[in-house]
């Protein structure tokens, strides 16, 4: 739930270079983000596939989005049949039910809640649950009418991996690629909060009227979006 400066995106830009070789865990080995172990990949479907499947852009937005404070707005929220996506950046969203990664101390923008929640009250867990993080409801585009919500199935596409995820928090109206410490981590991208994060290159698929319950099933998440990635592909 950030909006990031110019100066933390180049920041994230360096770290990401410097740190090329090493992915990150979600798993709280050290205590400290960015524990460098091999993401496990999530099921069958191929990035590539799902690629060339999206091709180009058919808007559905009625305007364009930023990718961090300050940057001009060039993404757009692009409708194909029973999903939207968009390519953006991903900023690091640590927000919600602290732990030992995610937490006042290791995130300076920390927020203790999520816009979403669990049926049991408590805010999801952004170091756990792969999630990804919608722009508020503006002029420019409404999530809310085109099916999508809380829990709604999502996958998250970055260079040849594939995350699937749930929509879990809302974001800032004009700006938009951000995803949960967990989604970043699953696609091998630095997690860090302070200067985590990719400057381009990450695909965010929603599907339209596909939401789980309880929102923090990954396993469902992974189930569900498996099924409709290859209903998007001509599989069934």
């Amino acid at each position: 739930m950030r909006a990031q400066s110019l100066t933390l995106a180049a920041a994230a830009a360096a770290a990401l270079l410097a740190s090329a070789p090493a992915v990150l865990s979600t798993t709280p080995t050290t205590g400290r983000p960015g524990s460098p172990v091999a993401p496990a990949r999530e099921g069958s479907v191929r990035a590539a596939d799902l690629l060339a499947k999206l091709g180009g852009c058919t808007p559905v937005s009625h305007g364009r989005y930023r990718s961090d404070d300050g940057t001009r707005a060039a993404i757009p929220v692009c409708g194909v049949p029973g999903a939207v996506f968009w390519t953006a950046d991903m900023d690091i969203d640590c927000d919600g039910r602290p732990g030992p990664l995610c937490n006042s101390d290791t995130d300076p923008l920390f927020s203790g809640s999520t816009a979403f929640q669990q049926p049991d009250g408590r805010y999801l867990s952004a170091e756990t649950l792969p999630y990804v993080v919608v722009p508020a409801p503006s002029d420019i585009w409404n999530y809310r009418d085109h099916g999508i919500g809380p829990g709604s199935v999502a996958v998250v596409i970055y260079r040849d991996r594939v995350q699937y995820a749930v929509v879990g928090d809302t974001g800032p109206q004009d700006i938009i690629g951000e995803a949960s410490y967990a989604t970043a981590a699953g696609l091998g991208i630095r997690a860090d909060p302070r200067g985590g994060g990719t400057p381009a290159g990450v695909t965010y698929l929603v599907f339209k009227d596909a939401r789980v319950l309880p929102i923090q099933d990954h396993a469902a998440a992974v189930e569900a979006g498996e099924r409709l990635a290859r209903k998007l592909l001509g599989g069934g």
